[in-house]
This record gives structure tokens, C-alpha cells and sequence, in this order.
């Protein structure tokens, strides 16, 4: 008959041995460990790469240019290094040209450019011509910009500084949100 102290005893060594295991059994690696690597990995890279799309009629939508891509599919996005970007709103119109050093594109067709971002109409008779930050959103389904950083807008004959502005380029309307100066006449820049 076992007694009481031995039963113990080997609850006890079965306890230890189980709150142990992970010592002396083989370790697999974890699949979100694996998984979470493989993020950091691109899906796939481009160079010199060009592209474009198309709208559900069919018409160009935006293309783009860039020195560099890369596309993460786990973590949702696109790298670009000097992407070049043209919007285009309306096929009787001509289009937005988008320049950075760097842009980063989403699934939700949002893309965020950064640093020496500059924006150019490329209608001579537009009354905004350019555009200069260091950061801004466009959403590529709806053509809306937006910017918190500071910007320069520039025209014939004019100068607008602010910090921060928001931009519809389907209605042309835009929106200072903290205009700081602005010049008129001829030799501005």
C-alpha cells in the first residue's frame, strides 16, 4: 500500500517535471514569430519601375514612376523612393503632378509622401501652379490632400504660406488651416 508521503512525493516530481518541460523538450518556433519576420521581408521589389491605373470607365486614373518600390503584403503597404505621381481628376483636363523623396501607399489607396514633396498643375492656366511641403496625404479614391506641415501655394503672381491646408482636386477647392502670409505682384519668387 502506498502511503501518503510517497504519493506526494511523486505528485510533486510529476508537478516539476511538467512546469519544466519546456527545458528538455524540442522548441518549435511560434508561427506568429515566423510570421512576424516575414513581415519585415518585401513581397516583392521593383527599380526604374512604371505604372498605371485605370478607373471602372476605363479612363486613366493616376499613374506612377519611382527609382524604387517595395511591397510588404503582411504589413499592407508600398514603399516608393522618388515617386512621381500624376493624379488625373478629369480626361479634359491635364494633371496633378506629385513628387518626393519618399511615399508610402496603403490598401485603402491613401499614400503619404515625405520630404521635398512638391505638387505641380500641369494646366499653364491653373490658378494654383505649385505646391510645397514636406508632408502630405492624398486619398486616391476621393482626390482629397491634406497636409499639417507647413506649405507653400503658389500661382501667377502670388505666394501663400500656411501651416497646413486641405484640398479637394475634384471641386478645386482649397483651405488654409493656419494661413500665414501672403504676397502678390510680379518677381515674387
Amino acid at each position: 500500500m502506498i502511503n501518503r508521503l510517497t504519493l506526494s512525493i511523486a505528485l510533486l516530481f510529476v508537478l516539476i517535471l511538467a512546469l519544466n518541460s519546456h527545458w528538455w523538450l524540442p522548441s518549435e518556433q511560434t508561427p506568429t514569430t515566423k510570421q512576424g519576420e516575414e513581415a519585415w521581408q518585401p513581397n516583392y521589389q521593383a527599380t526604374n519601375m512604371q505604372t498605371s491605373l485605370y478607373n471602372e470607365q476605363g479612363a486613366l486614373a493616376h499613374s506612377i514612376q519611382a527609382k524604387r518600390m517595395e511591397h510588404y503584403d503582411l504589413l499592407g503597404f508600398t514603399l516608393f523612393e522618388q515617386p512621381q505621381y500624376r493624379i488625373f481628376v478629369d480626361p479634359d483636363e491635364p494633371p496633378w503632378e506629385v513628387m518626393a523623396d519618399e511615399a508610402t501607399l496603403y490598401e485603402d489607396n491613401r499614400i503619404q509622401l515625405e520630404t521635398n514633396v512638391k505638387i505641380r498643375s500641369l494646366n499653364p492656366e491653373g490658378f494654383i501652379q505649385t505646391i510645397v511641403t514636406d508632408f502630405i496625404e492624398i486619398d486616391l479614391n476621393t482626390k482629397i490632400m491634406t497636409s499639417d506641415e507647413p506649405v507653400v501655394i503658389s500661382g501667377q503672381e502670388y505666394k501663400i504660406n500656411s501651416n497646413g491646408f486641405w484640398a479637394d482636386l475634384n471641386t478645386k477647392q482649397f483651405e488654409l488651416r493656419d494661413h500665414v502670409q501672403t504676397i502678390y505682384g510680379k518677381n515674387i519668387f
